[in-house]
């Protein structure tokens, strides 16, 4: 399944934050913990080569807690500051003080021994659309300052938002980057609605996402769908057409509602926790 999708508005986004970057002392990346590297754009490292940086694993809720676990140590033998969380519910959000000071000691110590007192550390939000940058900055606020939605492309400027004496966060719009080397990369950010629908093709997409429930995550398909797993992805499709009675005018099975049926219960956590990669 081939995606490519770079609409005009994120190569301005990009040059924006790369005006940005040297206004901030901290690079703070939000990933989807469901696809830890499908989520980071690679060219945040080299935007943020000189800052410190940290790794919030957001909808941690929803994903595998022993692959997110596995993920968490990968990214913080890597040199990351990582916090997981579910910015929705505020879980893990007291972590991200402690992790923001903790990352940032050697610039507060340095400004201590020049004389500066409260000055606040200044932090870029930054990470593809969809992964809950909005939600996790008025979690952190506690109050609703950033424009949320459960689209991509809800943060269209950008905004410094002041969340107490010792934080400034700027905001940033998400941006994906022009091509996706991997295909595996466009499906796993295509399920997780990191990309517009009315572009993908959403029965391909259930194809896969059956397969890799398949492989990895065996009996849940017949949990959920009562279907046989040892069938073909195209056939529990069919399947679970059968079992959610997604049924067209002509009384034939609606595979696309199906599809769109699977897909929506994975992104919303109905199917358990899981993690595609």
């Amino acid at each position: 399944m081939q995606i490519q999708w770079y609409p005009g508005h994120m190569t301005k986004a990009k040059r924006q934050m790369q005006e940005d970057i040297r206004l901030v002392d901290l690079v703070i990346e939000l990933v989807d913990a469901r696809v830890p590297k499908s989520s980071r754009n690679p060219d945040i490292d080299e935007l943020g080569k000189n800052k410190f940086r940290v790794i919030l694993m957001n909808k941690a809720d929803l994903a595998d807690k022993r692959k997110t676990e596995q993920w968490s140590n990968y990214f913080r033998s890597k040199g990351y500051f990582v916090v997981c969380l579910d910015a929705r519910s505020r879980s893990g959000m007291k972590k991200v003080q402690e992790v923001i000071s903790e990352a940032c000691r050697e610039k507060i110590e340095r400004d201590q021994r020049r004389g500066i007192k409260n000055r606040p550390v200044r932090a870029m939000v930054v990470g593809i659309p969809n992964v809950g940058k909005s939600t996790f900055i008025n979690s952190f606020a506690g109050r609703a300052c950033a424009k949320t939605g459960n689209k991509p492309g809800v943060t269209k400027g950008k905004q410094w938002i002041r969340l107490n004496k010792n934080v400034e966060l700027l905001d940033t719009p998400g941006i994906l980057w022009p091509k996706f080397e991997d295909p595996a990369v466009g499906r796993n950010l295509a399920l997780i609605g990191s990309i517009k629908d009315e572009i993908l093709n959403l029965d391909e997409m259930a194809v896969e996402l059956i397969s890799i429930l398949k492989r990895d995550y065996a009996g849940l398909l017949k949990e959920r769908y009562g279907v046989e797993e040892e069938k073909d992805a195209a056939q529990i499709l069919n399947g679970i057409a059968e079992n959610r009675k997604c049924i067209s005018k002509g009384g034939e099975y609606d595979y696309s509602k199906a599809a769109a049926l699977l897909i929506d219960e994975f992104r919303s956590g109905k199917l358990g926790a899981v993690t595609l990669e």
